[in-house]
């Protein structure tokens, strides 16, 4: 049995921002029920639900030093579907409405690495392995190496690294290191933190971290490109040795066409008609003329220049002069927002734009929707893809990153394929692209059987997960 400590700064459903948490709060227990004993630590944030507050248990506190001051780090426990979760709490660094953004993210999240690392001592609980994730716990890699030479306690216990997106990298001021991080100068180096006149805690978590994954194949092959790499490509193809990419996967207790309460019918691949009534469900909540012929296209995303919808705003009037309905949910930049809701305002009968996140009404998109567009500008993995297929609803997307590994696109000559894909980055190869993919909507024996394929791709954890165990075991020594 491999102990894990698996560390994150949000873990659904207790507190979301992103991908990460749905990650965080589905891998573990799909690594649980392989050979693997996994602890989940995250940050107590205010957000968290009181049902949930009510469930946990005190188990101890600590201290950790930040600068000049002595930082309290209480430790609370509570179980959630066979997984323990340990949070950390400081009201000072946690008491936020926002998870991330404030001017002191550095010291908040580093706090949080140091937390985790001083809980485990103080309970005893050694792991052999500690898997960290993107630059809010990559500190962790970090101290690691430097308490290893220090406390016997850190001795032999390895780490993983997750980039979940290589865009964010908690670049902050040099200072830090010393006054916050407690770490010697010679840190300050090309080959360890340092990063131009910065340091850079994600190239940290690269540099010293014992293995790196990344959320798909290609996205680990990508990165290792200046267009992709961010201005970490260098370190990267330095430790490509090390580097494995690991496609995500989805809870399919939570996303389950069959068993989904969020969801006014549940259907599967013997009773699609049952997603026609979702479909007429949805143009009625979202007040759009109701037409069980007309394809219904949706697009639930963060909205933002890497989603792509700079390409979705140079067609939408072309797209919507077609017999198509669109829905629109979630927020982002002021710029698309202001785009959906102006072309809502031209166009009510045929576009629904929702300015804002809402669990149970993404659900129900997801299962009610004909078309899901997701035309990325880059996409290390792609959660929503993945829902999409599961409910039938076929995703159009650019073929990037994880969107490649995972939408095969449909051949007509031999019938196989999942969904529609273009390569360049060129809105009129998108709106070509969905053209296609409504010509197939409305051959219905062809479009069953793609949406037939859909459902029957598998992407659960449970493959994914058993290639973080062979990673786990490789780092351990204990490869097969």
């Amino acid at each position: 049995m491999i102990n894990v400590v698996f560390v994150a700064s949000e873990a659904a459903p207790f507190a979301k921002t992103g991908g990460l948490a749905d990650v965080a709060g589905s891998l573990p227990k799909a690594l649980r029920s392989h050979d693997a004993f996994v602890k989940v630590y995250m940050p107590l944030h205010i957000k968290i639900a009181p049902h949930f507050r009510e469930q946990m248990t005190f188990v101890g506190y600590t201290t950790v030093n930040m600068g000049w001051r002595t930082q309290y780090v209480g430790l609370l426990t509570m179980n959630y579907e066979g997984v323990d979760y340990y949070f950390i709490d400081n009201e000072f660094y946690f008491k936020r409405h926002a998870l991330y953004g404030d001017g002191d993210d550095a010291e908040r999240y580093i706090f949080f690495s140091k937390a985790v690392l001083a809980s485990l001592k103080m309970t005893g609980n050694k792991p052999d392995i500690i898997h960290t994730n993107d630059w809010h716990t990559a500190s962790i890699n970090v101290l690691l190496d430097y308490y290893r030479k220090h406390d016997d306690f850190f001795d032999n216990i390895k780490s993983v690294f997750t980039i979940h997106n290589l865009r964010y990298q908690g670049v902050f001021d040099p200072y830090i290191m010393g006054d916050l991080l407690d770490l010697p100068y010679e840190y300050f180096h090309e080959d360890r933190l340092k990063f131009y006149d910065s340091i850079n805690l994600l190239k940290g978590g690269i540099v010293f971290s014992d293995h790196v994954t990344t959320v798909s194949n290609s996205y680990a092959h990508e990165i290792t490109f200046p267009y992709f790499g961010e201005n970490l490509d260098g370190i990267i193809n330095k430790y490509k040795y090390k580097l494995t990419g690991i496609v995500n996967g989805i809870d399919y207790d939570v996303y389950s066409p069959v068993t989904d309460q969020n969801i006014p019918v549940n259907f599967d691949m013997d009773h699609l008609e049952k997603k026609g009534e979702i479909k007429t469900y949805l143009q009625e909540r979202f007040g759009l003329s109701v037409n069980h012929e007309t394809p219904v296209l949706a697009i639930i995303s963060r909205l933002a220049d890497m989603k792509g919808l700079d390409l979705i705003r140079h067609i939408l009037d072309e797209l919507l002069e077609l017999d198509v309905q669109l829905i629109v949910l979630g927020t982002g930049e002021k710029q698309y927002e202001d785009m959906f809701k102006h072309y809502q305002y031209r166009y009510p009968n045929k576009l629904a734009a929702r300015i804002y996140f809402d669990q149970f009404e993404s659900h129900a998109i997801y299962a009610g929707a004909d078309l899901f567009i997701m035309p990325s500008l880059f996409e290390p993995c792609g959660l929503s893809q993945l829902i999409a297929l599961r409910y039938g609803t076929i995703p159009v997307v650019r073929q990037i990153g994880g969107l490649k590994d995972t939408v095969i696109p449909y051949n007509k000559y031999t019938g196989e394929g999942n969904g529609f894909g273009f390569m360049n980055y060129n809105a009129h190869e998108l709106l070509y692209t969905i053209k296609e993919a409504l010509d197939f909507y409305h051959d219905k024996t062809s479009w069953i059987s793609i949406m037939k394929q859909a459902m029957s791709a598998d992407h659960s954890w449970e493959r994914s997960s058993k290639e973080y165990l062979t990673v786990y075991r490789k780092v351990l020594g204990k490869e097969l």
